[in-house]
């Protein structure tokens, strides 16, 4: 199929635009797949807006700047798309920064 990023009416080249669009189009066809774990377009929009709400009521919206301490993971890909979501930017923390640059 032809994707929804070569439209340029579709999702105006937003990632969390474009998940949204599939989670409607296609909600159980595989969105993302880590090591033994995936999930549909379904849930990964869902989980993307449970955590995009509780961010927002944490104060997060556009120019917040969330830094993100994962590993590689589908919970780490829920994290950086709620950001999104919620109007913020993300910087991605690497565990093995010492403690002072991860402040």
């Amino acid at each position: 199929g032809v994707s929804a990023w070569s439209d340029e009416k579709q999702s105006e080249g937003l990632f969390h635009a474009y998940v949204e669009e599939q989670a409607q189009l296609v909600p159980d066809h595989v969105a993302v797949v880590y090591e033994e774990r995936q999930l549909t377009y379904h849930e990964l929009n869902e989980r993307g807006n449970q955590l995009a709400r509780r961010l927002r009521n944490e104060g997060i919206g556009r120019e917040s700047i969330v830094g993100i301490l994962s590993e590689r993971s589908v919970d780490m890909l829920v994290g950086v798309l709620a950001v999104w979501k919620a109007g913020g930017a993300y910087v991605p923390l690497d565990a093995d920064y010492p403690s002072e640059r991860i402040r």
